[in-house]
């Protein structure tokens, strides 16, 4: 592993507001992720875990501290170079899939690179053989299982090449059995590669198989 930090946040703070209360979801985190490393992300709901995942990928600008990702201030760039960091160096999986419906398993996996103008279709192809689908290029989503459907929505994390990946509960809508591979299949393409890895789980069990658990509570880092 290099020696310096892939992602770096330091003194992340967010809050949400309910009626008149504000309510302080990160209370100044602060972390490093090394390049290849698999963190998981652990706390009970509403500790902030998911909230530090969006903020960590710049998807939730912070109201204060920073985030640094491949030695690039992620909120101190623009929007249109923010979008591009996201596209091209990146990779998200969530609990819900987010499948286009009317797109077939191939052309989901597809969508990232047309983003970028790249045309990739070998490589969905590859991605989709590599997450045991195969078979399934040319099924709808509704054709597919909910395990299958996170498979392509892995493949399609992977199809712009990212340095990272983030996953958001990714096991959530799956039965135990399914869940478990779906781990299993996320971790073996993180060492294969050497990607790195952050994951938000509420499954402790699951996440003893990654190189750090990071527990969240009540915004802070508890360990």
């Amino acid at each position: 592993m290099s020696h310096a930090p892939l992602l770096r946040a330091t003194g992340l703070k967010r809050s949400f507001k309910i009626g008149r209360r504000s309510i302080e979801v990160l209370r100044g985190i602060s972390l490093e992720v090394m390049p290849g490393e698999a963190i998981f992300l652990c706390g009970a709901s509403g500790a902030g875990k998911t909230t530090l995942l969006y903020t960590l990928a710049g998807l939730e600008r912070p109201e204060g501290g920073e985030v640094t990702f491949e030695e690039t201030s992620v909120y101190g760039i623009g929007g249109s170079r923010l979008a591009k960091l996201r596209n091209t160096r990146m990779g998200f999986v969530f609990q819900s899939y987010f499948l286009l419906p009317e797109l077939t398993a191939l052309e989901n996996v597809l969508v990232p690179a047309m983003i970028g103008g790249r045309e990739a279709r070998q490589r969905g192809e590859a991605l989709l053989e590599r997450v045991g689908l195969a078979e399934r290029l040319h099924h709808l989503p509704a054709e597919l299982s909910g395990g299958e459907q996170q498979r392509v929505a892995i493949a399609r994390a992977l199809i712009n090449d990212p340095s990272i990946l983030f996953a958001d509960e990714p096991t959530g809508n799956l039965d135990s059995h399914t869940g478990e591979s779906i781990i299993e299949l996320l971790l073996g393409i993180g060492r294969a590669d050497r990607r790195t890895l952050v994951v938000v789980t509420h499954d402790k069990t699951l996440a003893q198989r990654g190189d750090r658990i990071l527990h969240i509570e009540d915004g802070m880092i508890a360990n």
